[in-house]
């Protein structure tokens, strides 16, 4: 079994080791890296970072791509509003 020190330098870790250091290769993962899973040394997955969801801003989004005309708000010809 690998110690914390030597599980801080390794590319790749065994499913038990993963389970045993979890924070540690986490801590790794958000620093950018990505870390290989194996079982019984056949890599079956990998930890990588999972990049931030862009957001996208609501106001002046359209800005210059909609127009309304100054008579948008008239009563509308022909039709009875009583």
């Amino acid at each position: 079994m690998a110690t914390a020190e030597e599980i801080a330098h390794l590319d790749s870790v065994n499913v038990h080791e993963a389970k045993t250091h979890l924070s540690r290769l986490l801590e790794r993962v958000e620093r950018g890296e990505e870390i290989v899973l194996a079982r019984a040394g056949t890599p079956v997955a990998k930890l990588v970072p999972i990049e931030p969801k862009k957001t996208r801003g609501l106001f002046g989004k359209y800005r210059g791509q909609i127009w309304m005309s100054e008579d948008f708000d008239d009563p509308l010809p022909g039709f009875d509003y009583s």
